[in-house]
């Protein structure tokens, strides 16, 4: 999403339209609702919002992160896009994080965990807006607001991953995601047993 004079809204934030056509889009919410979903849970409270992730999981109520099923091969090639979309190596987005959005789930404010450095996501299904806030000198919030249509990616790096909060408000249609991450490199990676 860009001004009126070609510069990203927010640094660091890059967005593309069509990622994927609207048969890949299905083929991806049938494969999401394939996998064993959950609500999502932090610190002892649940969402709306159906998770499961691939690649390694952070687990909100043990603040700790380890190793989760491989992502499937069914998620490969879309990750290989998303990765050549954000000019990155595929194999650096070592953790997927498939959700669905029933009616009446959202996201709440927040930034993702600093474990994860790069931030790549796909929407599917229903339309919907994901807003940014910052805190601004002197008190109140400096705001913007990023419409996220179907089958359209997004990648947050720098300024707009760890400088913004971002969140989606309650849809009354369902809505899907497929988001991907890089490891941070202050993060130590767990070794296999």
């Amino acid at each position: 999403m860009m001004d009126l004079f070609g510069a990203p809204l927010l640094p660091g934030l890059h967005t593309v339209a069509d990622l994927v056509t609207v048969g890949e889009e299905a083929m991806l919410i049938a494969g999401i609702d394939g996998t064993d979903l959950a609500p999502f849970r932090f610190q002892g409270w649940e969402g709306k919002r159906l998770t499961v992730s691939f690649g390694w999981n952070y687990d909100f109520d043990t603040q700790q992160v380890a190793r989760a099923e491989p992502i499937p091969d069914w998620l490969l090639p879309v990750r290989a896009r998303m990765a050549a979309f954000a000019g990155l190596d595929p194999a650096t987005l070592i953790q997927a994080l498939l959700i669905r959005y029933d009616p009446g789930a959202g996201i709440g404010w927040h930034r993702d965990r600093p474990i994860y450095e790069h931030v790549v996501g796909l929407s599917l299904g229903a339309h919907a807006d994901m807003r940014f806030r910052r805190r601004r000198d002197g008190g109140g919030f400096e705001r913007v607001s990023v419409p996220l249509v179907p089958r359209a990616a997004y990648h947050l790096s720098g300024e707009a991953r760890h400088a913004w909060e971002h969140s989606i408000v309650e849809l009354d249609r369902p809505r899907w995601s497929v988001t991907f991450r890089t490891p941070s490199s202050r993060w130590n990676l767990p070794r296999d047993p």
